[in-house]
């Protein structure tokens, strides 16, 4: 009875506040909410990323109140200190057993046939009444402002201010790398900052960082890989190369749902080794942003992107008069965009099915798929009169998961559908099945506690984000904006994790993939017959991947990372790349 009293007084106390600030997507803190959802501690929607620090911190509450192993309740404790800034101004510290000695038993007053006096004190011992424990709240002054020193929270800030109604961080990034091997050597040095806050139900944020990379074989990093592409600055020397990251968002946020204006990466999906639905892989994208769960069991996303087709529009182009300067020429790219909704149903504890939609179009801005509830693909059709070299470039994807269905385990399938004809589905002389599929699973607390196995496979069929007009292909700056190794592959992976002790990730995964030619359009859009998968085989590929990190403190992080991966391509030599790197970054 203790028990329930204190989780209700826990529950009414706390304040997280309702601003919108997202998490980067990169952070450790969506693993360890996933195998806590895995385990069925908590109902966590991860199908879209990044989370709100809010939410993350209500995740982050509900976990005080569960039955955590020792590395669990540390690392939970170590990431309050994180999150807990996001909250409001009172903050209880982690619920404690009440002591024996704080709950006297109810002892009867002895009976008197004298009248007793009312206005006579009752003695202590005898009048003990049923009252919990105080919470003790944080911190006692609510307007603190932290200077190169641990906050009320004790998370160290370089600059930090905390009031009632106003918040305002700011932390250098600072990184150092060091890679060797085959084909590429040079040591990486990056620095920035990261700026974010709250004003009342707004929220804001800045991301800003920069890469300066000296060594060799540089030109070859933004190859086939699933690593982030970058935008290279112009440098003429091929043993340097710089390039930057930016982020930015202002929102705005309600009791179930917030608007976002910004420009970051929207991941959509599960998958292991890569997301064939959106990824991480093509550079960020200014955005506009729309989240609302009108019913515990129900939420919706809307995204309307603003992307770059990097094809030069001739028409628009225009010459500057400016004496030859710089090409005397003004460059204008032709316009593209993307609009994605989807929702997301939770019909029981541990089960999310989710349906989306997306339509990448170009040329001008279409005030139709502003519309966040508009049917994307009926409406495209109508506006281009039902002819495909006007149309646009739709798909539409499926996600099912479970988690802790079977003790400890997640199952989760992708299904994305850039083509189909149902009719003709198992025909292989008329089927048109341009979509792509992942199908995992993985287990935790198998052998040792804190050891996760996984094993993923993925297949994207020939022609899927390939578009007649070449505006329109489901890419951003020619990267693909679903899975890293674009379409007709296929690849199996299996992953292991360990957290042998506090914040230390160990992380290994090898995968296999094979992969076939891209086609061409005459193939995609008038062969009678499509080409079978991994048609124009091109190779064979292997990768192992092992990685060990470290958070010391809140966003400092050591770190180590192998890569071997291995090609034999059907009609050259086979090659081979082993790099091995070491570093430190503060700030993700």
């Amino acid at each position: 009875m203790k028990g329930f009293i204190a989780i209700i007084l826990f529950s009414v106390c706390l304040q997280v506040s309702g601003q919108t600030v997202w998490e980067n997507h990169n952070s450790p803190i969506y693993g360890y909410l996933s195998r806590m959802a895995q385990k069925g501690h908590i109902e966590l929607n991860d199908v879209i990323l990044p989370i709100s620090r809010a939410t993350i911190l209500e995740h982050l509450d509900t976990l005080q109140t569960r039955q955590l192993s020792a590395i669990e309740k540390k690392e939970l404790s170590f990431y309050l200190q994180e999150f807990n800034s996001s909250r409001s101004t009172l903050v209880p510290r982690p619920l404690s057993p009440v002591p024996e000695a704080t709950a006297a038993p109810l002892v009867p007053r002895p009976l008197s046939l004298v009248p007793s006096d009312p206005s006579s004190p009752v003695p202590e011992a005898t009048a003990a009444p049923l009252v919990p424990r105080p919470l003790s709240l944080v911190p006692s002054d609510p307007s603190s402002l932290s200077l190169l020193k641990r906050d009320p929270y004790g998370r160290f800030r370089a600059f930090g201010v905390n009031t009632k109604d106003f918040k305002l961080f700011i932390d250098p990034i600072i990184g150092a790398q060091q890679t060797v091997g085959e084909p590429s050597q040079y040591r990486a040095l990056s620095n920035g900052v990261n700026l974010w806050g709250q004003a009342g139900r707004i929220g804001f944020q800045l991301y800003y960082r920069d890469y300066g990379l000296t060594g060799s074989g540089l030109k070859l990093l933004n190859r086939e890989n699933p690593n982030t592409a970058f935008i290279e600055l112009f440098n003429v020397d091929p043993n340097k190369l710089n390039h930057n990251e930016v982020k930015a968002h202002i929102s705005y946020a309600w009791k179930n749902g917030s608007v976002s204006l910004g420009k970051d990466h929207l991941l959509w999906g599960y998958g292991e080794s890569g997301k064939i639905v959106l990824s991480d892989r093509a550079p960020s994208f200014p955005y506009l942003r729309l989240d609302y769960k009108p019913l515990k069991w129900m939420s919706f996303n809307y995204t309307h992107a603003w992307l770059n087709s990097n094809i030069v529009d001739t028409n628009r182009t225009y010459r500057t008069g400016t004496s030859g300067v710089v090409g005397d020429v003004r460059i204008r790219y032709i316009p593209k965009f993307m609009a994605t909704h989807s929702i997301t149903f939770l019909p029981r504890k541990g089960i999310s099915l989710s349906i989306g939609e997306s339509m990448v179009y170009s040329d001008k801005l279409d005030i139709g798929f502003l519309i966040p509830v508009m049917f994307f693909k009926p409406y495209d059709n109508n506006r281009s009169n039902y002819v495909i070299n006007a149309g646009s470039n739709a798909q539409f994807f499926f996600q099912a998961s479970a988690r802790n269905l079977v003790k400890n385990t997640h199952f989760y399938s992708t299904v994305f559908i850039d083509e189909i004809r149902l009719s003709k589905i198992f025909d292989t002389q008329k089927s048109r099945n341009q979509l792509g599929i992942t199908a995992g699973m993985s287990v935790t607390d198998v052998l040792l506690p804190y050891l996760t196995l996984g094993a993923e496979y993925t297949r994207v069929n020939p022609f899927v984000y390939n578009n007649l007009i070449p505006a329109q292909t489901y890419a951003q700056y020619n990267y693909p904006l679903g899975d890293w190794m674009g379409n007709n592959f296929d690849r199996i992976a299996f992953s292991i994790k360990y957290t042998p002790i506090p914040k230390l990730r160990l992380e290994g995964r090898v995968q296999k993939i094979r992969k076939g030619g891209a086609g061409s359009l005459v193939q995609q859009y008038q062969s009678a017959i499509q080409p079978p998968f991994l048609f124009d085989f091109q190779k064979n590929r292997t990768d192992l991947h092992l990685n060990v990190q470290y958070e010391w403190l809140n966003n400092l992080y050591f770190f180590g990372r192998f890569l071997s991966t291995n090609q034999s391509p059907i009609n050259s030599a086979a090659t081979r790349v082993r790099n091995l790197t070491i570093g430190m970054s503060y700030g993700l």
